[in-house]
């Protein structure tokens, strides 16, 4: 490797890199996040072109060795994952057989705000007919939704999901979603309905409590947690 410039025109000396499909797994074995390419360049000195190849290499070779693990492209980052095929034993030996699972109510409220979104909380109660305060807090506490600026018409905060969402479902981006959001009531057709809510909605509870089960209770007027 040669030396490079740096933006002053001063010499900078080049550091030896080690061999590439190594250094990568390396540097991808301790990562808490997706890495994209050019932060991976970064770190093991090659340039983004070589690192994508050796990428798309490595993931390919992992699985026609039918290996445990699998390196995947989620989110705009690249991630070690374990295979799906043994996600029973992965499950049984970190949750000791217990489900930590989002209750219905969670899901389909996570599910309005993905076809939706941005999306505030009064359209997502209308969509589903109850009101989902208590979800809602429990999916941003989760990371699954954040705020994304607020409605220009009548100033609600609006919600959109996030980048971990993507990479807990294993999306690259929101395009890779299945198409039905054409079955989702139109939001013209809510009008009337936000309104009445509108009028007749109470303050909130400041915490979020969770739901003992999976929807347990048939719902009624309000969701209270995920």
């Amino acid at each position: 490797m040669t030396d490079t410039q740096l933006a002053d025109g001063h010499d900078r000396l080049a550091i030896p890199v080690a061999d590439l499909r190594p250094s990568l797994e390396a540097v991808l074995m301790v990562a808490d996040q997706p890495l994209d390419a050019t932060v991976l360049a970064t770190a093991v000195g090659y340039p983004a072109e070589e690192v994508t190849a050796a990428l798309d290499a490595l993931s390919e070779e992992y699985a026609a060795q039918g290996r445990g693990f699998e390196l995947r492209n989620v989110a705009g980052g690249w991630r070690y994952y374990t295979r799906e095929a043994y996600a029973a034993v992965v499950e049984g030996f970190v949750l000791e057989g217990q489900q930590a699972r989002l209750t219905q109510a969670a899901l389909e409220t996570l599910a309005v705000v993905a076809y939706k979104q941005p999306v505030s909380r009064a359209r997502v109660s209308a969509i589903r007919g109850v009101n989902v305060d208590g979800v809602m807090r429990t999916l941003l506490t989760r990371g699954l939704v954040e705020e994304a600026g607020r409605d220009g018409e009548h100033g609600a905060t609006l919600y959109r999901t996030t980048a971990y969402f993507l990479e807990r479902i294993g999306a690259q981006s929101l395009d890779d979603l299945p198409d039905l959001a054409p079955y989702l009531p139109d939001m013209d057709d809510l009008e009337d309905e936000l309104a009445e809510m509108a009028a007749s909605q109470t303050r909130p509870d400041p915490v979020a409590v969770e739901a003992p089960a999976e929807d347990a209770a048939p719902e009624t007027t309000q969701d209270t947690g995920a």
